[in-house]
């Protein structure tokens, strides 16, 4: 590094973001995710033998994941690269790979190479790293916020450790509050801040376990905030509030708490629990969820899980679709949150889902059986002459619009699919059809 480097590298380290100063050297200055890193864990032991392997750490932003890395950087004798995937391509890591080539034959030394935000490699890009860390010329350590079984390699996987990061408990976050107020090496003593206990308590539940939200927001009060008549910058309730003015919400619409979200929302439809439907709704209409897809999945609810127990499910439900679309937001919220509180309290039956599902699974094995001819169409050219139509029987002709004759194709006779529950609107309908069956000496159900 040259003289130019170092005043460079020197510089930003002063003027970084308060988060980027805090971050820990040691693993015994990491807060939180005791976990993975707890004195008898893995990873500590690990990290002070300095026998990594190649690692996965995946979790929402703010968790400490490239905490670790850096940590890692300061404890291992190894070298130690950092590139991110959101800016680095192909030639960025044959530069790295041939690096480390000449460091371990020079030195003897190992190269560990991480990867921020290693999700945004392409396959092809992941593939190219495959060979090298197989046989160790580097030993990865990849950053993700997505879930690395869908969006890593699964061969790059099969040779890593996988931790997960959580999200930080209020105690962690009020640590690192402190440490930011009045720490006058890495955090902004110097300044002469007070941090009240309420606004404390404030930021660090709204800042979602992020530390980094709940970091900038104490920074932009200290630097903001006017000195009171005794001299010090008091961060106030108040203050606090200005600072982060909108709760922490972990919800990506590409990401697993998407479909955390999403799947916890049909499951409390379906399990006919009103309270819980309607606030997982909120969380996704609070972090900006698009209200076609909130609709387009309470419409199949209610035909997969409430179907003909209550018929007028699906009704409500596509007409609050077709609302929400036409109002838009805020006013959709009450659309959307009148149809989902309807599925989660209808009656339910997964009838209809079970009759198509095992009709589907006949026609894939049977094929194309032959339709009976009383059933085919007799209006087309010649089609009376071949008898098609013949013996049809019109219910409309009979007792309770109800005849008995063959519908399914031969091969099929006596198959039933639909199999009505006993809730809702379809006691009456298994009432009504064992009624017309039995009333022609065969009772089907």
């Amino acid at each position: 590094m040259d003289l130019f480097e170092y005043m460079r590298a020197s510089s930003m380290e002063k003027e970084a973001p308060l988060a980027a100063r805090l971050r820990p050297t040691t693993l015994e200055e990491v807060v939180g995710q005791q976990h993975i890193i707890g004195r008898d864990r893995l990873l500590y032991r690990a990290i002070k033998a300095d026998k990594l392997s190649s690692l996965i750490f995946y979790g929402p932003p703010g968790t400490g994941k490239t905490t670790l890395a850096k940590v890692i950087a300061k404890t291992t004798s190894a070298e130690f690269t950092q590139i991110n995937a959101t800016v680095a391509g192909k030639k960025d890591m044959e530069e790295v790979v041939k690096a480390a080539k000449d460091t371990m034959g020079m030195y003897g030394k190992r190269t560990i190479l991480f990867i921020d935000e290693i999700h945004r490699f392409n396959k092809s890009q992941q593939d190219y790293l495959l060979p090298f860390v197989e046989d160790g010329t580097v030993i990865l350590i990849g950053a993700t916020t997505e879930n690395p079984y869908f969006e890593v390699n699964g061969a790059l996987l099969s040779r890593s450790v996988i931790f997960e990061l959580k999200p930080l408990k209020r105690e962690d976050i009020k640590e690192l509050l402190r440490r930011a107020v009045y720490d006058r090496e890495k955090g902004m003593g110097a300044y002469d801040a007070v941090l009240d206990e309420d606004a404390m308590e404030f930021l660090a539940d709204l800042s979602g376990g992020d530390a980094r939200h709940a970091l900038n927001a104490i920074e932009l009060g200290i630097m903001t905030t006017q000195r009171s008549e005794d001299g010090k910058i008091h961060i106030t309730l108040e203050v606090a509030r200005e600072c982060i003015q909108k709760r922490r919400v972990r919800y990506d619409k590409t990401g697993d708490n998407h479909y955390d979200t999403i799947s916890a929302f049909i499951k409390s439809m379906r399990g006919s629990d009103p309270d819980a439907a309607v606030y997982y709704l909120a969380r996704m209409l609070y972090a900006g969820e698009s209200v076609t897809f909130v609709a387009r999945r309470i419409m199949i609810c209610a035909a997969e899980d409430v179907g003909i127990a209550d018929p007028q499910a699906i009704s409500v439900a596509v007409n609050a679709s077709l609302a929400a679309e036409r109002v838009g937001m805020p006013e959709a919220q009450i659309i959307l949150s009148q149809a989902a509180l309807y599925v989660a309290c209808a009656p339910k039956s997964n009838a209809c889902v079970k009759a198509i599902g095992e009709a589907m699974d006949t026609v894939e094995k049977t094929g194309d059986l032959s339709i009976p001819p009383h059933l085919q169409d007799a209006h087309y050219k010649g089609a009376a002459k071949l008898g098609h139509g013949t013996g049809y029987l019109y219910a409309h002709d009979y007792p309770d619009h109800y005849v008995e004759q063959q519908y399914l194709p031969y091969e099929l006779t006596g198959k039933e699919f639909y199999h009505p529950s006993g809730n809702g609107y379809e006691v009456k309908v298994k009432e009504h059809m064992k009624r017309i069956r039995k009333r022609e000496g065969n009772e089907m159900l």
